[in-house]
């Protein structure tokens, strides 16, 4: 469902209320939530303890002009405290920041998944890759040998000197 207030982003918070004595129901994303002060009791409590306390000693930590996700209104100083990415769309929005971290957590920035059997020893494909190069070469190289061997075998049969079997 998409967003009533911006029609742009997805809705993930679903306000009622009763306007003139009939209820009504708004489908919002998260930054026309916040933006319009509708918040819960439970906001903030899954950021943990310490985010709790600065919350109550230095109030929000993003700064006013902070770059904030479109789509759900993370911060790039959130995703770093808490270490969880507001919304598939986060990715995009702080890539220049997150991708070098990303690389130094797992080693690459691609997503392969989980294989069967990926506990076991696996050969490794650069390995088998430098492997099959070098079958490929030798198999080339003796297949040049073998075609200049028959060259040169035609070439004395025509010359008349027979094959060099029969020099013996």
């Amino acid at each position: 469902m998409i967003c009533q207030s911006c029609g742009e982003h997805p809705a993930t918070t679903k306000v009622k209320a009763i306007v003139n004595g009939r209820l009504t129901e708004y489908a919002l994303c998260a930054a026309c939530a916040r933006r319009l002060g509708y918040t819960t009791l439970l906001t903030g409590l899954d950021r943990g303890f310490s985010s709790i306390l600065s919350d109550f000693f230095g109030g929000d930590n993003a700064e006013p002009g902070e770059q904030r996700c479109p789509w759900c209104g993370a911060t790039f100083e959130e995703i770093a405290r808490t270490g969880k990415v507001g919304c598939a769309h986060c990715y995009e929005v702080f890539k220049d920041r997150l991708l070098p971290i990303i690389q130094r957590l797992y080693g690459s920035d691609i997503h392969c998944g989980k294989m069967p059997g990926e506990n076991l020893p696996q050969p490794q494909p650069q390995n088998q890759m430098v492997l099959m190069r070098e079958a490929l070469h030798q198999a080339v190289e003796q297949e040049k040998n073998e075609r200049s061997t028959l060259l040169l075998q035609e070439s004395l049969r025509r010359l008349g000197g027979g094959s060099p079997d029969d020099q013996s």
